[in-house]
């Protein structure tokens, strides 16, 4: 019999997905999954609602969250599992990652309106529903498709919000050795999230020896040189390989990264986060 596998790295309307949660979840059910986690950046806002539902649906939900932070000049994400969302502690530091997005979103709403795009800081957090809802480039990227600016998701990033793109800033942020802390202080298991998109393996060595806990190498944006590679670092150091969409839900018809259950992990991988956690929060 086919092990079951889960979907671990998904979003929703909590950060800059269009699904509510316990869709993610239904839709997980849907695919023949295990277990789903929910990852929205720099929120755990929407984990209790997927809980919820996962326990009506019977699809075991993993509390998760995927931190921004940034190292020589880029975004680099690294996604906690087995998170404490409902501790105070852990969301005002979430709090405090939020704040840091708001101003990346200002600076680069200014570089917009440099270029002659009339576009507004309200017009974008519009889209802001709840108080620890994460606004972020996916938003900026609507309104200028509203606003007639690009024909696309891509588009907009590839000429204006992606890394090199006209608008594109990179205020000071958290390193990604302090994401990792700060997963690991709060009890939480620390996975490197898409390392095929930093075209930096010195760099995703140099955050393994610091004390990366996983790899995403079942990623969309991992291409299969890539996975052999990150299948041989995990090997080396003894990492757990995870694997999982980045599902947005869609944007027009289409699935944003991918759809939900499109790259997955086994159950195995789930089972040795879940077993790192446990030793941490004993």
């Amino acid at each position: 019999m086919e092990q079951k596998r889960a979907d671990l790295h998904t979003h929703t309307l909590a950060s800059d997905g269009t699904c509510p949660p316990a869709e993610n979840v239904r839709l997980a059910l849907e695919a023949g999954l295990a277990a789903v986690a929910i990852t929205d950046h720099d929120t755990v806002g929407g984990i209790a609602e997927a809980v919820e539902a996962g326990e009506r649906l019977g699809i075991e939900v993993v509390p998760g969250v995927e931190i921004s932070s940034a190292a020589k000049g880029q975004d680099i994400h690294v996604l906690g599992y087995f998170v404490p969302y409902g501790d105070e502690a852990f969301q005002a530091e979430m709090a405090k990652l939020r704040d840091t997005r708001h101003e990346r979103n200002q600076m680069m709403i200014a570089r917009l309106r440099e270029l002659g795009i009339d576009i507004t800081l309200e017009q974008v957090y519009e889209r802001k529903k709840g108080t620890d809802k994460t606004i972020g480039r996916p938003h900026m990227a609507e309104v200028l498709m509203e606003l007639g600016v690009v024909g696309s998701m891509e588009e907009a990033f590839e000429k204006y919000l992606g890394k090199g793109g006209l608008a594109y800033v990179n205020p000071p942020r958290i390193s990604p050795q302090d994401a990792i802390r700060l997963i690991k202080r709060f009890g939480g298991v620390a996975v490197l999230a898409h390392p095929g998109l930093y075209d930096d393996d010195e760099l995703v060595e140099e955050l393994i020896v610091f004390g990366l806990d996983g790899i995403e190498v079942w990623h969309p944006d991992n291409d299969q040189d890539d996975r052999k590679s990150y299948i041989r670092l995990a090997e080396e150091y003894g990492l757990v390989m995870t694997g999982g969409s980045d599902f947005h839900g869609w944007r027009g018809e289409e699935p944003f990264h991918a759809m939900l259950g499109a790259s997955t992990a086994p159950t195995e991988a789930l089972d040795q986060l879940r077993r790192i956690a446990r030793l941490r929060q004993a």
